[in-house]
C-alpha cells in the first residue's frame, strides 16, 4: 500500500491569473458578490472620472472663462499657477533657486537610499547639500538677494521641514526609547514624562505653543524665527512616536541576545550599536515608514501658524479673481505631489525590508 502511494502523482499547482482570481476574488459566495458589485461599481465610476480628468479637459484656455465653457477638468488653471503652488511667494524671478534647491534635496535623499553610498563620506554629502540649500533659499552670498524665509513656501518648504524633522526626530526617538528602559529611575522617569505627554496632545497645540506661547518665556529681546520654531515643534512630536515604536522593537529582541553580549564583555554602547538595536529596528521598518509618511503629510498643518506651505500656496493661487472656481484641479495637484513622495517611501520601505531579511531566508 505504501508502494502505491509513492507511486502516485502529486497534486499540480495552479499559477496564473485565473488561478488568482479564482482564490482571491471568487473563492466563497460572498466574494463572489463583492466582487461583482465592486467591478460594477467601478465600470459605472471610472469612464465619468477619466473623461473628465482627460478627455473632455482643458489645458490650452487662457483664462476662467474658456475654461468654465469646457465640461471637464481645467489643466490650463495648474499651467497658469503651478509656479505659486510650488514655490509661494518667493520672488518670480528668483524662483530658480528653491527649483534647484528641491532638486539638490531630492538627490540627495535618493543617494541615502542607495547602498552603495552607505559609507561615512555620506555624512559629508549630506553637510554639503543641506548648506547648498541654505545658501540657495536664504541668499546674501555669491550675487544672490537676500530671501526672508517667511517669503518660502510651496514644496521646498515641505520637504525642508520633513527632511529635517526626520533626520533629527529619528536620533532623539531612539535616544528616548533606549532612556524609557534604563535601569536608572531618573532618566526613565523624564523619558516616559516626555514621551506621554507629547503623545497626548495634537501636533496643532505644538504647533500653537511654539507659535504664541513660546515667545512669552523668552527673554526680552530674544526671538527665535517663526519657521525655526514650527521644526522644533515637529520634531519634538515625531520623536515621541519614534521612541514608542523604536521601544517596542527592544523589547522584540531576546534576552539571550543581552546576555551573550554582556558575556563577551561588551560595554552597554557597544551592545545596543552593535547587536540590539540593529535587530530592533530591523523589526519595526514598518511604523518608522508609516510615522515617517505621516510626518510628510502633517507639515501641511503649519499653515495654522501662517506658513506658507503646499496646501496655502494652492489657496493663494485660488484668490486670483480671473481663476476662482478650480479648487478640484488644485488640491489633485498637491494630492499628487504628496502621492508620489509618500508611495516613493512606502516602496523603498517594501524593498529595504526584502534585503535585510535575504539573510534569514531559506
Amino acid at each position: 500500500m505504501g508502494s502505491d502511494r509513492a507511486g502516485e502523482i502529486p497534486p499540480t499547482t495552479h499559477t496564473g491569473a485565473w488561478a488568482w482570481c479564482r482564490t482571491r476574488l471568487f473563492s466563497s459566495p460572498l466574494n463572489v458578490v463583492l466582487t461583482v458589485l465592486v467591478a460594477w461599481m467601478l465600470l459605472m465610476f471610472l469612464p465619468g472620472v477619466f473623461e473628465w480628468l482627460f478627455i473632455s479637459a482643458n489645458y490650452t484656455a487662457s483664462s476662467a472663462q474658456e475654461c468654465k465653457a469646457s465640461s471637464g477638468a481645467c489643466w490650463a488653471f495648474i499651467a497658469a499657477k503651478h509656479r505659486l503652488i510650488l514655490f509661494g511667494t518667493y520672488p518670480y524671478d528668483e524662483q530658480w533657486r528653491p527649483l534647484l534647491a528641491t532638486i539638490i534635496l531630492i538627490a540627495t535623499i535618493i543617494c541615502s537610499c542607495l547602498r552603495r553610498f552607505w559609507r561615512p563620506a555620506l555624512g559629508l554629502i549630506w553637510v554639503v547639500a543641506l548648506g547648498a540649500v541654505a545658501l540657495l533659499m536664504w541668499g546674501g552670498v555669491l550675487g544672490l538677494s537676500v530671501v526672508e524665509d517667511d517669503r518660502w513656501g510651496g514644496l521646498p518648504l515641505t520637504l525642508i521641514l520633513s527632511t529635517f524633522g526626520i533626520a533629527f526626530a529619528f536620533p532623539l526617538g531612539v535616544l528616548l526609547a533606549l532612556g524609557r528602559r534604563s535601569d536608572m529611575p531618573a532618566v526613565k522617569a523624564l523619558c516616559v514624562m516626555y514621551i506621554e505627554l507629547i503623545r497626548g496632545v495634537p501636533l496643532i497645540s505644538l504647533l500653537f505653543m511654539s507659535s504664541v506661547m513660546l515667545p512669552l518665556f523668552l527673554p526680552e529681546g530674544v526671538n527665535i524665527d517663526k519657521l525655526l520654531r514650527a521644526q522644533i515643534a515637529i520634531i519634538l512630536f515625531a520623536a515621541a512616536y519614534i521612541a514608542e515604536t523604536v521601544r517596542g522593537g527592544l523589547q522584540a529582541i531576546p534576552k539571550g541576545q543581552y546576555e551573550g553580549a554582556k558575556s563577551l564583555g561588551l560595554t552597554y554602547w557597544q551592545l545596543m550599536r552593535k547587536i540590539v538595536l540593529p535587530q530592533a529596528l530591523k523589526v519595526v521598518i514598518p511604523p518608522l515608514v508609516s510615522i515617517f509618511i505621516s510626518l510628510f503629510k502633517d507639515t501641511s498643518l503649519v499653515v495654522i501658524i501662517g506658513i506658507f506651505d503646499l496646501t496655502q500656496a494652492a489657496k493663494a493661487a485660488l484668490s486670483d479673481a480671473a481663476w476662482r472656481g478650480f479648487d478640484i484641479e488644485a488640491y489633485l495637484f498637491i494630492a499628487l505631489i504628496y502621492f508620489v513622495f509618500c508611495f516613493s517611501i512606502s516602496r523603498y520601505s517594501q524593498s529595504l525590508e526584502r534585503r535585510l531579511d535575504a539573510g534569514y531566508q531559506r
